[in-house]
């Protein structure tokens, strides 16, 4: 328990007495949002509460409103008669959008005052009740104590209707930021808690079982540890996958025994619908069991026979079971899992409790089923504009613009190359742009640019097989990787696309001159080559083991450019290179690989061993300062570990006297593999 309590987020539910307060008036201020007219209470509710949902109770004295989702039903209790005709119109034109739509829309801002307050449960501070479509009726209680300073959408809330924003939060030894200065939320899970009263100074982990502590003891709210968990549906209308082991008698469902498994899909003659209406296994001719009773229609999902084909693997061609226990006692678990944040929770968290179950009536050895989550972070995209002068069919530049009375259109990014819009292409694209006119930039047409989530509304989806067809599936494959960390979002921009392309270019010169005459040769290389060579093996062989591949494609860049200044076309340089290439840019190795005169593929071969001898400098670079002034650098062999010494070929070079200024050298500083500094007076 308490391993699960250390991992898990403490989650609280509040209690707000007094909803409304009195009958009496109170005047508003610009903060609450209103106009400068008196802002009537709603009815005095006798001492009901709502209770709010929060993960981060540290945060309590950072309230500056309360948001109810649209939903909930004490949106029709605590609206006044005041604000009813406004939250009846934002009601109507909410239900006009779904659950994911709002979700997803991080952008609008938009919401209602309910003429009602909430009284604060420690400093009895009255607080606003709004409603909003950004909280949902199904995320804890459907209500929400909004911390504008700590919290991306209460902040554009806030900053939208003009409500207070408390910092509460803040590094150690921090002081607050003046609230004018803020362009975001300052969204800090770690750091102290400032202005906040009793927890003032405590960390954000201290303070979140100390207001917890507090609002026990007072009775009025409750920590708890809650799961959140996608309920999904089992049953799918289609074809494809598992049929479910189930017949029909006098209506009711029964399973089939044992010796009648497996159930395999029949034979249809269309992957549809029947006719009425019945899921496509309707079509199949006796699908029903031994004894005539109709078999169920259904088929499981996708997630059904996935949630257990790792355990499937270890064991594939047993008959009797899903896995026998010595095969599962040997392999045990998977090392490594990886997918999207989407994937991992449609399908790992119903892997865990697939196994956890297998794992609890003895079939399996391992509680979890996996070492190792990393979540790829999603491609987002780039998206871009153009510019329309309001009541025209003109199109103004991007840094026109400003000059003009315009509104932005998304475009479609595959006519727009390098922010540069293809004209004639967007004539074509819609009838209404057919006689569009232009006001252009140099002779061009400059789209402006924002990162969004790629979507099809925006029009900034990137079709792969255009990007192939242009530049090759290698290069779609390195710069994909080297967009960023595996871990993070990062924004397509097909504008540094060309520098991969270049890169894969100057790695096929190495072998080719530009009449296609084969440059590799068996000499043997230098020493600067194989200092090269495997200073790359050894980053490359560390970045894939830290799934570091948007370095190791910087690090390939760095090895070619290095090369390409010796003019290095050398089998014993080629040969390991290509090798270190071939998972990130497969066609190109490969094709280069049987240059050499190799007839096995290049997955076949060997990944290189990295060799320190060729790492070892023989020589170093030493900065020569002049009484703490850096002049020059002088090379000198890392044998040379003697001040005379040093000193002699200080005297020798030819840049020493013009430092001198005619003084004499008082004492030199000598730091091996470091620095010379030369004292003179």
């Amino acid at each position: 328990a308490q391993k699960i309590k250390k991992h898990l987020d403490q989650k609280i539910l509040l209690s707000n007495d007094n909803i409304g307060g009195s009958n009496k008036a109170l005047p508003s201020d610009d903060n609450l949002g209103g106009s400068n007219k008196v802002l009537p209470f709603g009815e005095d509710l006798g001492g009901a509460s709502i209770k709010i949902f929060t993960t981060r109770p540290d945060t309590i004295f950072g309230v500056t409103f309360m948001v109810l989702a649209p939903e909930s039903d004490w949106v029709q209790t605590l609206t006044t008669k005041e604000q009813k005709q406004a939250v009846a119109q934002y009601l109507e034109d909410t239900q006009k959008r779904s659950e994911r739509e709002r979700m997803a829309d991080v952008k609008t801002v938009s919401g209602v005052f309910t003429g009602s307050y909430a009284k604060h449960p420690f400093t009895d501070e009255l607080i606003p009740i709004w409603v909003a479509d950004y909280v949902l009726a199904g995320y804890g209680t459907g209500a929400v104590m909004a911390v504008p300073a700590h919290d991306s959408r209460d902040f554009a809330f806030a900053k939208h209707f003009n409500l207070p924003i408390i910092q509460v939060v803040a590094q150690k030894d921090e002081n607050p930021i003046p609230v004018s200065e803020w362009s975001q939320s300052y969204d800090a899970k770690e750091g102290v808690c400032i202005q906040s009263d009793f927890i003032t100074d405590l960390d954000v982990k201290t303070a979140i079982s100390q207001v917890i502590t507090r609002l026990e003891d007072e009775q009025i709210g409750l920590g708890q540890t809650n799961y959140r968990l996608r309920d999904a549906i089992f049953s799918r209308q289609r074809y494809w996958g598992e049929p479910f082991p189930i017949y029909y008698k006098d209506g009711m469902p029964y399973p089939l025994n044992e010796d009648e498994l497996p159930l395999l899909l029949p034979d249809v003659d269309k992957f549809l619908p029947t006719e009425d209406g019945q899921p496509p296994l309707g079509r199949a001719q006796n699908w029903h069991n031994s004894e005539g009773h109709t078999l169920e229609l259904s088929t499981m999902p996708g997630f059904a026979g996935s949630s257990a084909y790792y355990l499937r693997y270890m064991d594939p061609r047993n008959t009797n079971s899903l896995v026998s226990k010595d095969a599962n006692a040997y392999w045990q678990d998977v090392d490594l899992y990886i997918g999207g944040t989407e994937h991992a929770t449609g399908h790992l968290i119903y892997s865990r409790f697939w196994n956890k179950f297998l794992f609890d009536i003895g079939l399996v050895v391992k509680d979890e089923p996996f070492k190792k989550l990393i979540n790829q972070g999603m491609i987002q995209g780039r998206s871009n504009f153009v510019y329309r002068v309001n009541g025209t069919q003109q199109f103004v530049s991007n840094g026109l613009k400003d000059q003009y009375d315009t509104t932005a259109i998304h475009v479609d990014v595959n006519m727009v190359s390098n922010d540069i819009l293809d004209i004639e292409q967007f004539k074509q694209w819609r009838v209404e742009f057919a006689q569009a006119e232009f006001i252009l930039e140099n002779g061009k047409y400059i789209c402006g640019w924002a990162v969004e989530k790629m979507s099809k509304s925006m029009f900034n989806v990137v079709n792969p097989d255009d990007i192939i067809e242009k530049y090759g599936a290698d290069t779609l494959r390195m710069y994909e990787m080297f967009l960023g960390p595996l871990e993070q979002a990062k924004p397509w921009d097909t504008n540094g696309i060309d520098g991969v392309h270049k890169f894969l270019r100057k790695t096929w010169q190495m072998f080719y001159d530009r009449d296609g005459q084969f440059l590799i040769s068996d000499q043997v290389p230098t020493a600067e080559e194989l200092k090269v060579l495997h200073k790359t093996i050894k980053k490359i062989q560390a970045d894939i083991e830290q799934f570091s591949f948007n370095t190791s494609v910087s690090a390939f860049m760095i090895a070619v450019n290095e090369w390409s200044q010796h003019k290095t076309h050398k089998r014993k340089i080629a040969e390991p290179f290509l090798i270190m290439l071939s998972p990130f840019a497969p066609h190109i190795a490969e094709e280069l690989w049987h240059a050499l005169g190799h007839t096995s593929s290049i997955i076949d071969a060997t990944f290189p061993e990295f060799d320190p001898q060729y790492l070892v400098e023989s020589a170093f670079d030493y900065p020569v300062s002049f009484n703490g002034k850096m002049r020059y650098k002088l090379n000198l062999s890392l044998d040379i570990t003697d001040t005379n010494a040093v000193l002699e070929q200080l005297n020798a070079h030819e840049l020493t006297p013009k430092y001198l200024e005619g003084k004499s050298i008082k004492k030199v500083v000598f730091v091996h593999g470091k620095i010379i500094n030369v004292v003179i007076g």
